[in-house]
């Protein structure tokens, strides 16, 4: 395997662990990384995900990686900021992060691989990301179901 295969490996995780989640929630890709011998991508919802139902949505996530045979190698139980780490059989370590006013992150990163170019990810991204902003703005997108109780939410979307 190297750097190009474990990217599309990774984005097919992201893909799979994504679709899962019902009702959908927006996403967009994060910065892709790559080291002497790894790469991570990242993808971060940008659907607010309220306190009221952000253990609904770790639960979504625990219970799809562990059928999918990931071993959990850590859990964070904080209110604000819980997350959850796992490993696949394969070696890649992923996790799922909540940050500030409730933003999901997803992060993959692969075992050492054969060196080589690592192309952008094919996969679409979801949610409207404008090309000239230098860092991903917080959640902004309303969903009726994971926005539940959650204040000032911007955009209406479910």
């Amino acid at each position: 395997m190297d750097m190009q295969d474990a990217a599309e490996r990774a984005d097919a995780m992201l893909d799979s662990v994504l679709s899962e989640v019902e009702p959908r929630v927006l996403w967009v890709h994060g910065p892709t990384t790559t080291g002497n011998c790894t790469v991570t991508r990242r993808r971060t919802v940008m659907t607010v995900v309220s306190a009221q139902r952000r253990g609904s949505f770790l639960g979504v996530v625990d219970r799809f990686w562990r059928k999918s045979g990931y071993r959990v190698t850590a859990i964070n139980s904080h209110v604000d900021a819980p997350a959850i780490y796992v490993k696949t059989q394969d070696g890649f370590q992923v996790s799922l992060t909540v940050a500030d006013k409730g933003q999901v992150h997803f992060t993959v990163d692969s075992p050492c691989v054969r060196r080589s170019e690592v192309a952008d990810s094919t996969s679409r991204a979801t949610a409207f990301l404008d090309p000239e902003a230098q860092l991903i703005p917080r959640p902004n997108i309303h969903s009726d179901f994971w926005s539940a109780g959650a204040p000032g939410v911007a955009a209406s979307r479910s």
